[in-house]
């Protein structure tokens, strides 16, 4: 009997060894895993959407952590030597970070990016290297991969700074994502979108990053000076050239995207992979009517940011926070053509003309609109009885919208940064109840206008 009994317990052995062997051969082939060890030193102790969160977050092979097969000790060592190294690396930790597909691409990106046009001092402010380091450091140990640059809205500056902090922390490239982008606006006469000014941006921003390539290169705003063909040829010449990986498109509409679509099909070249577009509790029609249409049909994905997750709102006396109007937009912030027409969104019935004497009479025994600071004042007040900040449930309402595969965080001091990223805990708490409850604070649910037939037009 006895003897029998150790057959089984052999058997059970040497059937769990094949069993991790498979695992470990498995993971070796899987780009998923890169470090095939780690699987064995969090299995234990982690769920699946753990293990995501540890490989993302983790930064590749020069992140500190070291679980190799040749290191001496039991498996109990092992497995404390990893959580140690992780303690350390991370000193603000984020269980709410995931990672996604960035449109139908493979780059896998964090759910949350840092923006830094006002990390860097783009928006006015003075913040100085030290700091921005501070929070490039602590979005980087929090998990977040995704760094958002543009010349528009932080100058060359920014791309100086966010290159000298690469290069003296020195994490492993293939770690994080730099993004930036090439900027046409009406004011700057003879730099449209042209190859030749396409090639020259993406050659300056290199320089400046000290990168060998940049991982996204994306196109703010159409020049309709230029052809799209010239366009989509030249951001298709840069990544052939290994000068850029991916590109995409910020603040174009969905009819141009898909025209950049078909003649990247038409002259076989690569086709762009993300929309960088506002997306807040008082925006809602282009995140949430076309983008998951073009997503689901070439493929686009969305990369949202907002006025409150990057800052870029005042501090009244009441409710803690609102929007700044369009003229104090223009004032602080005139370098910014997006400010001219996308913040006359937030304030659209507060300047909504007179009503006519028929529609005023039709309306009379209707409920009046609500003005959008009695709807921000609302919102606050169940800010308050969930426990948490305004921008903290902004932030998690946007990340309830499934087709936001990144959403951009400002900060200009690191305890900004630390308190959007708690925001991330919040999100299980917005359930279909809570949510329900802010539609009707809101009552701003994008809806299509009804198709009518031609026939009917006639």
């Amino acid at each position: 009997m006895s003897q029998l009994m150790l057959c089984n317990l052999a058997n059970t052995s040497t059937a769990g060894n094949y069993t991790n062997n498979n695992a470990s051969s498995s993971m070796e082939d899987d780009d998923s895993y890169p470090l095939p060890t780690i699987y064995r030193c969090r299995a234990p102790i982690a769920s699946l959407d753990c293990m995501e969160e540890f490989n993302g977050s983790t930064g590749g092979a020069d992140s500190g952590i070291h679980c190799s097969t040749t290191q001496q000790g039991t498996k109990e060592q092992l497995l404390t030597s990893c959580i140690t190294s992780q303690s350390q690396r991370s000193q603000h930790p984020s269980p709410g970070i995931r990672y996604r597909n960035l449109g139908k691409s493979g780059l896998r990106v964090s759910n949350v990016g840092l923006g830094t046009w006002t990390t860097f001092g783009g928006l006015g402010g003075c913040t100085s290297e030290e700091t921005a380091e501070a929070i490039v450091a602590l979005a980087y140990d929090s998990g977040i991969n995704v760094f958002d640059l543009s010349e528009a809205h932080s100058g060359h500056r920014a791309e100086i700074q966010l290159g000298r902090i690469l290069l003296r922390r020195g994490w492993n490239r293939s770690s994080y994502i730099v993004t930036t982008k090439i900027y046409w606006s009406t004011k700057s006469e003879g730099r449209g979108l042209s190859r030749k000014h396409i090639i020259e941006t993406v050659q300056a921003s290199l320089s400046r990053l000290q990168l060998s390539y940049i991982d996204i290169v994306m196109i703010h705003k159409v020049d309709p000076m230029c052809p799209m063909e010239e366009i989509v040829r030249a951001m298709n010449y840069v990544i052939n050239r290994g000068w850029v990986m991916y590109w995409g498109t910020s603040r174009w509409s969905p009819v141009e995207i898909m025209e950049a679509y078909s003649n990247c099909r038409q002259f076989n070249c690569v086709t762009p992979i993300v929309e960088q577009a506002e997306y807040h509790l008082f925006y809602r029609d282009k995140p949430e009517l076309y983008m998951p249409e073009l997503y689901n049909k070439i493929g686009v994905g969305l990369m949202a940011w907002s006025t409150v997750t990057i800052g870029m709102v005042s501090k009244p006396d009441e409710c803690g926070v609102s929007f700044l109007s369009r003229s104090s937009y223009k004032n602080k912030y005139s370098s910014f053509s997006w400010t001219e027409d996308e913040t006359q969104s937030l304030y659209k019935e507060s300047r909504r003309d007179p009503l006519t004497p028929e529609i005023r009479e039709r309306t009379m025994d209707e409920e009046p609109p609500r003005k959008p600071s009695d709807k921000l004042r609302d919102v606050c007040a169940l800010a308050d009885r969930l426990g948490c900040s305004f921008g903290q449930l902004a932030i998690a309402w946007s990340l309830k919208n499934e087709s936001v595969q990144c959403l951009l965080l400002g900060a200009s001091n690191i305890e900004q940064l630390y308190e959007s990223l708690q925001s991330l805990q919040l999100i299980p708490k917005l359930n279909s109840s809570m949510m329900l409850e802010i539609e009707r604070i809101l009552d701003n649910k994008p809806s299509r206008p009804p198709m009518i037939s031609t026939l009917a037009l006639r």
